[in-house]
């Protein structure tokens, strides 16, 4: 769980762990998610940085809406921030929700948090290169609409 300072935005999710780091280190693990959302809003809006709350993206199937995502936090207009509470260690299904939103948005960079955990856990998430393998492995964890 290093910082790679050479990876894109690097300098905005920086910032935003170390404001995550601050909200674990302050609250601990144990309460519910949305508490750990707003403390994180509070810390990230005294670090300076802009910010969108429970930022509703739409999904279009030719030109038709077929239903919403709603994104943790948007970052600076480029980073997807997913926040947890989970008692264990994050998992794939939870890397593919916050890919899926990379798909959804076009944005370069993602970030998931877990602060269920003794220690803050976190994950830099970038799109795939190549969308075609990809798929085919989080198929079963993208967002369906349901049939009437």
């Amino acid at each position: 769980m290093g910082l790679a300072k050479d990876a894109p935005y690097s300098d905005i999710t920086y910032k935003i762990i170390g404001a995550a780091m601050e909200v674990h280190n302050k609250l601990g693990p144990g309460h519910k998610e949305i508490v750990y959302q707003k403390a994180l809003s509070a810390k990230m809006l005294e670090a300076g940085l802009s910010f969108e709350e429970e930022k509703p993206i739409e999904i279009f199937i030719d030109d038709v809406s077929v239903g919403l995502l709603y994104l943790d936090h948007l970052v600076e207009g480029t980073v997807v921030v997913e926040e947890k509470a989970f008692s264990h260690l994050l998992t794939n299904e939870e890397i593919a929700q916050v890919i899926t939103y990379l798909a959804a948005t076009g944005l370069p960079v993602g970030l998931l948090l877990n602060f269920g955990r003794k220690r803050l856990e976190f994950k830099r998430i970038f799109p795939p290169k190549k969308l075609e393998g990809w798929q085919k492995r989080i198929q079963r964890y993208l967002w369906k609409p349901s049939i009437r």
